[in-house]
């Protein structure tokens, strides 16, 4: 199963209220979902810190999902 898709239905989310909170189309965020379309990296951000992983663990290159320490660089919310 996609990573993705996988962390979505662990919480209990639906990909209509995923593409809601990315601003995207819900078509968009299934394509994303089902690697056809690449996800950009504001959005992969995005994603990282609503599921509070790591981006590394959404792109398959590590299985910890325990997100890194934030950087003092990173003023978003």
């Amino acid at each position: 199963m996609n990573r993705l898709k996988e962390i979505r239905e662990d919480k209990n989310l639906r990909q209509s209220d995923i593409s809601k909170i990315l601003n995207v189309s819900q078509v968009a965020y299934s394509y994303y979902e089902i690697e056809k379309r690449q996800i950009p990296i504001d959005l992969l951000k995005k994603l990282a810190k609503l599921y509070n992983v790591s981006v590394d663990y959404l792109l398959y290159l590590t299985d910890e999902k325990k997100p890194y320490p934030r950087s003092i660089m990173d003023n978003t919310k």
